[in-house]
């Protein structure tokens, strides 16, 4: 047996490990209208329950884990978990997935496309450069016209759908006519609020894309919490929080980054560890047993950390909490649930609950907006046309609708459901629902300065 062989053996062996957890599946058949591409493709090898039957062939050593069965139906998952929220038995199928995932990457190698976004993601050498030059690029508003000018085809279709969620990701602001004058600029640092922190002590995570492309949502974050009585502390030591690559299988890397993550909020001291973008907040709520495989102690300090974590939307207007109700915002507003949010974390309530806190705020109901947008991560742009055709019911569904914004607390979800709604011609942005709120405590003079 050559090293490479060994090196599957192990895997397959770790995978042995997750038997109990297989065990679970009763085959009922409850995920498969819940699953997204079972409901498009129609093949029970592409369902909840027909995935976990090939890791169970893998694990038995019944299918070999480089075949194209089981590397094809894997891949195509989005992993929007879905179908955890619909299972009677309580089967984990997310961390199954990830695991499963391992054991096909150690088989055959990703494509080259996923490879060099994950590559690219974890290496700050390779994403910053990439990150400015994108910003740079979505100020000129080429990718805005190539969205509208490039045929939908080969490479250039990438490059058309790749443009289209640079450009979506560009600030956007409905509100404008609406009446009422702006305060400060809302991309520039926080300024100062007049209300003492007094409620606790929090950090919150800037994430790699939310940081870089949507750094005016941390910022909004961070006024709306200091608004509201929080004090926001500077953690230097955090990075990315590993999602994207726990997605992929690449759980060393995403073990590597975790760890930094708990050592960088320990070493600040904070009551929550804030997220504001849903993929994020589940990972680090599973970081005790993603460190805990290797390492028990570790595993005991992720714990502890992920105990701490807790999405924006719960913080404000969690439980009994009641967030600050600023001034008006006449919008028709879409809410969009991210499944990371709605399925992972089982988070529904304080999100709709924090805009219908915003004066003049409607929320108009969205058509199956518990199914997953097609973006799931890179899946948009590793998987264009199955997530694009996910992606466009999406769309339609907001433009069905009657929203003028559609708002959903993931960059990954407002890149592809704003590039969706810009590829179908529509003006409707999508927005993080903290824009909302930052806008509306802006124009009631929250913020030192505002008018």
């Amino acid at each position: 047996m050559d090293r490479r062989e060994a090196g599957i053996s192990d895997l397959a062996g770790a995978l042995s490990g997750q038997a109990e957890r297989l065990s679970h599946c009763v085959h009922c058949g409850f995920c498969l209208p819940a699953c997204p591409t079972y409901t498009r493709l129609g093949d029970e090898a592409d369902s909840p329950r027909g995935r976990l039957h090939l890791m169970g062939a893998v694990m038995e050593g019944r299918l070999d884990p480089g075949s194209d069965a089981f590397q094809d139906h894997l891949d195509r998952c989005l992993g929007c978990r879905a179908c955890e929220t619909v299972c009677p038995s309580g089967v984990e199928y997310g961390h199954l997935l990830e695991r499963a995932r391992q054991v096909a990457a150690a088989a055959r190698a990703p494509s080259p496309l996923q490879g060099l976004l994950l590559d690219a993601i974890g290496r700050r050498t390779l994403f910053l450069p990439w990150m400015w030059s994108s910003r740079l690029l979505r100020s000129s508003g080429l990718p805005a016209m190539a969205a509208r000018l490039l045929p939908d085809r080969g490479l250039l279709g990438t490059l058309r759908l790749g443009s289209a969620m640079l450009a979506a990701s560009a600030p956007a602001e409905p509100w404008k006519g609406s009446g009422e004058s702006r305060g400060p600029a809302a991309g520039g640092a926080p300024p100062a609020t007049a209300t003492p922190s007094a409620k606790g002590r929090v950090g919150l995570l800037r994430g790699c894309v939310q940081d870089q492309l949507f750094r005016r949502v941390n910022h909004a974050t961070r006024r709306v919490l200091e608004a509201n009585g929080w004090e926001v502390i500077s953690v230097s030591g955090q990075g990315c929080c590993g999602a994207l690559h726990a997605h992929g299988g690449r759980l060393d890397e995403a073990r590597r980054m975790a760890w930094g993550n708990v050592r960088g909020f320990e070493a600040v001291g904070v009551d929550w560890v804030v997220a504001n973008a849903a993929g994020c907040g589940a990972a680090m709520k599973e970081y005790g047993e993603l460190l805990g495989e290797e390492d028990a102690a570790r595993g005991e300090a992720g714990e502890a950390f992920a105990h701490r974590v807790v999405d924006v939307s719960t913080l404000l207007a969690g439980g009994d909490r009641t967030p600050r109700v600023g001034a008006p915002l006449e919008l028709r507003v879409a809410y969009d649930p991210p499944c990371h949010l709605l399925h992972a974390q089982r988070i529904s309530g304080p999100p709709e609950r924090l805009l219908a806190s915003v004066p003049g705020v409607e929320l108009v109901p969205l058509e199956n907006a518990d199914e997953c947008c097609g973006g799931a991560g890179i899946y948009g742009i590793t998987h264009r046309e199955l997530g694009g055709e996910i992606g466009g019911d999406k769309a339609a569904a907001v433009e069905a609708s009657g929203a003028q914004v559609v708002v959903t607390g993931n960059p990954g979800c407002m890149m592809q459901i704003g590039a969706q709604l810009r590829l179908r011609g529509s003006r409707i942005p999508a927005l993080h629902p903290i824009e909302l709120v930052d806008e509306s405590y802006r124009r009631a003079g929250f913020y030192h300065g505002s008018t």
